[in-house]
C-alpha cells in the first residue's frame, strides 16, 4: 500500500490540485474536501485547490476553486474516487508536474504516476481517513471541516452503512470521526431531505416502473418528464434507490434523457453490472456504477443486457 510515498510526495510539493469524477456525489466531494482540508491544516504554507463542475444539490457539502492554467506548473494533481480519466472533471489534471490517483472502483484504467487502489474500501473517503491515521506521525492533521467531509462521503457510499460494502473498519473510522464538532443532523437533512417536486416524480416512478421476470426494475424518465415535475437531470440521482425494497428486484436502472445523451444509473443488489456501464461508456462499482448512451434504442440494448445478467444470477 503506498499511502507512505504518497504522504512523502504531498509534502514535497508547495502547490496540489485535487479533483476527482464528473457528476459528484458525497463521496467524490468528501474524499477530495476532506484530503483538502487535511492538507491545508497540515500544512498551512502549501497552497491547496479542489476543481470541478458544482453540482448545485451538492455545494452545502464543499465548493470548489477556480484555478488559472499556469498554477498548474510544478503541481502536484491527486484524483479522488476516478476509475478512468475520461471521467476526470477538469481535463487540465495532466498539466501538473506528477498525478496520483486514489480509488476503489474495480482498476480500469492504470493511470498516474502513483496508485493507491483499494476494492475493498467502502469509499475514497474511507481511504483519506486512512491516510490521515498513517500520517499523523507525519504531521498529518484531522480537524471538524475534514472529518465532516470524510463523514458524509462514507455515509453516502454505504448507504446509511446499509449496504454490504460497509464492514468493521468502516464503522470504526466513522465513530472517531463522529467525534469531531460538526453537526451530523444538519448534515443527514442535507443529504437526504428533498424538495416537494422531487418527492411528486417519486411518486411517477413508483407508479411506472417497469418490472422485469428475472427481477430487473427499468424506469425511463425523458425530457418531457423532467420538465412537468421540474427536476434537473443531476436531482434525479437523490431517487435512485427508491425502487431497492421492491420485492424481488435484484437491479435497476434509470434512464434520464438530457440534451445531447440519455444518463444511466445502474444499481444492484447482486449481479454485477459495471461491465455493461463500462461497455456502455460509463463504470463504476459491481453493485453501482453509472453509464452514458445517446438513443432509446441503446436503452432497449442496454435492458436486454441487465436483463440477461439478472437471469444469470443466483443468490448464494
Amino acid at each position: 500500500m503506498p499511502v507512505k510515498k504518497i504522504i512523502e510526495t504531498i509534502k514535497a510539493y508547495d502547490t496540489i490540485i485535487i479533483h476527482r469524477h464528473i457528476r459528484p456525489d458525497p463521496d467524490a466531494l468528501g474524499s477530495q474536501g476532506g484530503l483538502k482540508e487535511i492538507i491545508r491544516a497540515s500544512f498551512p504554507k502549501k497552497q491547496v485547490y479542489a476543481v470541478g463542475e458544482e453540482d448545485p444539490s451538492l455545494t452545502f457539502l464543499t465548493r470548489m476553486d477556480q484555478v488559472d492554467d499556469q498554477v498548474y506548473q510544478n503541481a502536484l494533481v491527486i484524483i479522488c474516487d476516478t476509475a478512468n480519466s475520461p471521467r476526470i472533471d477538469d481535463e487540465r489534471y495532466h498539466m501538473g508536474e506528477k498525478l496520483i490517483k486514489i480509488d476503489h472502483h474495480p482498476v480500469v484504467d492504470e493511470y498516474g504516476d502513483l496508485r493507491w487502489e483499494n476494492t475493498e474500501a467502502s469509499s475514497v473517503s474511507e481511504m483519506i481517513f486512512e491516510l490521515y491515521a498513517e500520517g499523523k506521525e507525519a504531521g498529518l492533521q484531522l480537524n471538524d471541516a475534514a472529518a465532516r467531509l470524510l463523514f458524509a462521503g462514507i455515509v453516502g457510499d454505504t448507504g446509511r452503512f446499509m449496504f454490504p460494502n460497509t464492514t468493521k473498519k468502516t464503522f470504526q473510522y466513522a465513530s472517531e470521526l463522529i467525534t469531531y464538532d460538526f453537526n451530523r443532523p444538519a448534515l443527514y437533512t442535507n443529504l437526504y431531505s428533498v424538495k416537494d417536486n422531487i418527492s411528486r416524480l417519486k411518486g411517477y416512478i413508483l407508479q411506472r416502473f417497469n418490472l422485469y421476470p428475472s427481477g430487473l426494475c427499468i424506469i425511463k424518465l425523458n425530457k418531457d418528464i423532467l420538465a412537468e415535475y421540474k427536476v434537473t437531470p443531476s436531482e434525479t440521482g437523490q431517487l435512485v434507490n427508491v425502487l431497492s425494497e421492491i420485492e424481488g428486484i435484484k437491479a435497476w436502472a434509470f434512464f434520464i434523457e438530457e440534451d445531447d445523451q440519455i444518463r444511466v444509473r445502474l444499481r444492484s443488489k447482486g449481479p454485477e453490472i459495471h461491465k455493461i456501464a463500462k461497455k456502455y461508456n460509463g463504470g463504476g462499482h459491481p453493485l453501482a456504477s453509472g453509464a452514458t448512451i445517446f438513443s432509446w434504442n441503446e436503452a432497449e440494448a442496454v435492458t436486454q443486457d441487465l436483463d440477461k445478467v439478472c437471469q444469470s444470477f443466483v443468490e448464494e
